[in-house]
């Protein structure tokens, strides 16, 4: 019979899964996001105030387990963050991974690709940016960024120098996203799993942002007249996110279509999602074998021996007793 404890991880196990079924793209279906997903959805959560516990419970799992995930080092998990311009990927690692070790997570950003970078196949510079085992890794935009922008704008195929320049449009894109899927299902089996996230946002939101940038001079920096130019191709980024997300959500790496309009929620989906993952690999701290522990209780017993006079030989054993 499960003791409380057990009991009580499975039903939060049960209620996080159960909360972020709904942004699941399923693997085969095809995509529309006018139709499919609400960039304004809360679930019936009326503001930040309301959310803030269910946000303070999320971050709590993700640190409890990102712990267990370093002492275990056999499991890796990558975050994957895809948004249009202004759909708050920054803010959704800041405060999602507020509560965790920083020893344990690394975050790369991925912005024009280098002369040496466009030397290699397009892959390559993700994959140096991978988490080691016991780490969780951040990607703040992706490998799904040669399919959205390189889409988007297929000028940057000529930097990337690929064999024949027969290999364009639509052909081009399944075979990448053929490529994309192949090598999540390599990292997935040898133990990175991979937690993909798109943040919708609506066109509506993105120009409140993008105003708020231009009025308020501390946010004049994250403004550009580029984000201006790519919000006039926003048409032909929404079917590219579509494709991307009908053809690379599969049963190893699903995605993830998270509302943004609402920055507090969808941070609280961000942390379900991580929280469910990392308590499907139910990462264990390490059982130390019989000569390790001889070898501790030897080193324990000389620690007691130079307890000050008046003081416990152990005081945390003393606290324990005492509970």
């Amino acid at each position: 019979m499960k003791d409380g404890r057990a009991r009580t991880k499975d039903k939060r196990a049960e209620r996080i899964a159960e909360f972020i079924a709904p942004l699941r793209v399923e693997p085969g279906t095809k995509v529309r996001l006018s139709k499919d997903f609400d960039p304004a959805h809360t679930s019936g959560l009326k503001n930040k105030r309301q959310g803030k516990e269910l946000l303070a419970e999320g971050v709590a799992l993700l640190a409890d387990h990102q712990r267990r995930l370093a002492a275990e080092g056999t499991h890796g998990v990558l975050l994957c963050l895809q948004a249009i311009d202004a759909g708050g990927k920054d803010g959704t690692i800041r405060h999602v991974m507020s509560g965790v070790n920083p020893q344990g997570v690394r975050v790369a950003g991925f912005k024009v690709p280098s002369q040496d970078e466009l030397s290699h196949d397009y892959l390559w510079r993700y994959s140096r940016g991978l988490p080691r085992r016991g780490e969780i890794g951040i990607f703040n935009r992706s490998h799904y960024e040669e399919v959205l922008v390189v889409r988007v704008h297929p000028e940057l195929l000529d930097r990337q120098r690929l064999p024949g320049r027969k290999q364009s449009g639509k052909a081009l894109w399944r075979r990448r996203y053929r490529e994309i899927n192949q090598w999540e299902r390599y990292l997935t089996d040898n133990g990175f799993r991979l937690v993909k996230l798109f943040l919708n946002l609506s066109k509506e939101e993105q120009r409140v942002r993008f105003l708020k940038r231009i009025d308020v001079p501390e946010r004049n920096w994250k403004f550009s007249a580029a984000d201006a130019r790519e919000r006039a191709r926003w048409d032909d980024y929404q079917e590219a996110f579509e494709d991307m997300l009908s053809a690379t959500s599969t049963s190893w790496a699903p995605w993830y279509v998270v509302p943004a309009d609402h920055k507090w929620y969808a941070r609280i989906c961000a942390a379900g999602v991580l929280a469910d993952t990392l308590m499907d690999i139910d990462p264990r701290y390490p059982v130390i074998d019989d000569k390790t522990r001889q070898e501790l209780e030897l080193e324990k017993r000389q620690l007691e021996k130079e307890a000050p006079s008046g003081s416990a030989a152990d005081p945390y054993a003393a606290r324990r007793r005492a509970r």
